[in-house]
């Protein structure tokens, strides 16, 4: 089955064809570093790094592009407000936001291009519009602008299924005396020398919002490409403009697929800074792991809504109870693979071919994973396929437990469980899943939960360590009380042959 995906253009599954054959390449637009990024990015670039870990697993060579608009009004404004440099503000932003997106499992991009150092090609994609008919300047107080005459493009709308004649000057549509039209859009904003700008042919000044992209994707992407993505806030007029700016000089089609996420919402309303309800990502990964956050974000399909739960305690403490049950999920997952490696043994180094029991689920697993994926990145159903193979190896460790006076038939069984630990690994890895390693995820979430609960850890090993004194004694009474103590503190105790450790439960 070839991958097919959602087209917001044709309004249609399709299936992927590549303009150049084993080649992808995909845009997506990326975030305005001028405050923290909120739980809704989060899901933008989640599930977009899904989607370019996948043409990696299909065997596709991926030129996967992201940009940062480091160049725009809110960062100018915010700079003002803080007596700040508006590039050294976007900079301090967004490796924030870089760090964020690195922890929830977000892989580099091949390209993520700063329009600061773009501006000579923004510039010369402005000029080619106006050398094509599509633009014109106009004088401003401050010096020039440059609009482009979205009437001159006949096309227009057909991305978001708009009708040009239909369409009135609004929130999102930027109105003035200076346009020949006011569904016309800015390429270039003049302003006074001096100003935070550049030169350009038309004077000092900055680019508009939606030409950036058209540049920096051709730089290197070309002028026609496969997939660009972004939330479907952007269809229009962002998306809808890069079309029309984009085909006017270079022709159709800009980008074969568009592809758009749905809305993370906070009490029915989209999560969003300019309406004061956005949780950021630093938010819940101070609370939570990283790894929950992305494994809930992929718990619902792309294109639909995702209502996001915040409760507030009695204590003033802020909870994210979807995290939470993820952040079990997450547990699960990272237990059952210790509890195969273990059970596997020497196995782990040398996978046998024998299966047996479990064996159909453990073969299939990372088939059943892509071709979901296949379907429109159908993650929900990706996630089934996980659930039902750690499902699987957990029975597996408990077979092996019954076998132990009957060496050939472990031996068998420790080989199908060193095959389940390969196929985990593969079926997480095009998820973006566990990719922190069992101890670094173990110790971070143990730090968080302690400091959530409010347990002293060093009181918590004294208890543990006092049971095993109690367990040598024979004192069994005095363990299990201990034993009991403690799980009514939110402590998983795991017994081993070297003594007793402990984790936080979530």
């Amino acid at each position: 089955m070839s991958l097919r995906l959602y087209n917001t253009l044709t309004q249609k599954v399709e299936a992927f064809e590549p303009r150049i054959p084993g080649v992808a390449t995909m845009y997506v637009c990326g975030v305005t570093p001028y405050d923290l990024s909120h739980a809704g990015h989060g899901r933008v670039y989640v599930i977009f790094d899904v989607l370019a870990r996948h043409l990696a697993a299909r065997g596709y060579k991926v030129n996967y592009t992201r940009n940062i608009t480091d160049v725009e009004d809110k960062i100018l404004n915010r700079a003002k407000e803080n007596g700040e440099d508006p590039l050294a503000l976007s900079a301090r932003m967004w490796a924030g936001a870089a760090a964020d997106l690195r922890a929830i499992g977000c892989a580099k991009p091949n390209h993520e291009p700063l329009v600061s150092t773009h501006i000579p090609e923004i510039i010369e994609l402005i000029q080619s519009i106006i050398d094509k008919g599509h633009a014109y300047a106009v004088k401003t107080p401050k010096g020039q602008d440059v609009y482009f005459e979205v009437r001159s493009f006949p096309p227009y709308g057909k991305l978001s299924r708009r009708n040009i004649d239909d369409l009135l000057a609004g929130a999102r549509v930027d109105a003035n005396e200076l346009k020949r039209d006011p569904l016309d859009f800015a390429l270039w904003k003049g302003c006074e020398e001096g100003d935070w700008g550049w030169p350009s042919p038309w004077g000092n000044g900055r680019p508009g919002w939606h030409i950036e992209c058209s540049a920096m994707a051709r730089k290197y992407l070309g002028e026609h490409f496969d997939i660009h993505c972004g939330g479907m806030d952007l269809i229009f007029p962002h998306h809808e403009n890069e079309v029309a700016q984009s085909e006017c000089v270079w022709g159709p089609e800009f980008a074969r697929y568009w592809l758009h996420n749905g809305f993370l919402s906070v009490d029915s309303e989209k999560m969003s800074k300019s309406l004061g309800n956005f949780v950021t990502i630093r938010d819940i990964t101070t609370r939570n792991d990283p790894e929950a956050f992305r494994y809930y974000l992929l718990g619902t399909h792309y294109r639909g809504p995702l209502a996001f739960e915040v409760e507030k305690l009695e204590s003033g403490r802020v909870v994210f109870p979807v995290v939470d049950e993820a952040e079990r999920r997450i547990d699960y997952l990272y237990n059952t693979r210790d509890a195969l490696v273990a059970a596997a043994g020497e196995e782990v180094a040398k996978v046998g071919n024998v299966l047996q029991g479990q064996a159909k689920i453990v073969e299939e697993a990372p088939t059943k994973v892509l071709a979901a994926l296949d379907k429109d990145l159908n993650t929900p159903q990706a996630l089934a396929v996980l659930a039902e193979l750690a499902k699987a190896a957990n029975e597996i460790v408990v077979q092996i437990g019954k076998l132990k006076n009957q060496k050939p038939a472990q031996d068998e069984a420790r080989k199908l469980a060193a095959a389940a630990v390969v196929s985990l690994d593969a079926c997480v890895a095009v998820l973006g899943l566990m990719q922190a390693g069992r101890e670094s995820y173990f110790d971070r979430t143990k730090a968080k939960r302690l400091k959530i609960k409010g347990l002293d850890g060093a009181a918590i090993d004294a208890m543990v360590k006092a049971r095993g004194g109690a367990r040598e004694a024979k004192d069994w009474k005095r363990a299990d009380e201990l034993r009991a103590e403690l799980t009514a503190m939110g402590i998983e105790l795991l017994d081993g042959q070297d003594g007793s450790s402990w984790r936080v439960t979530i």
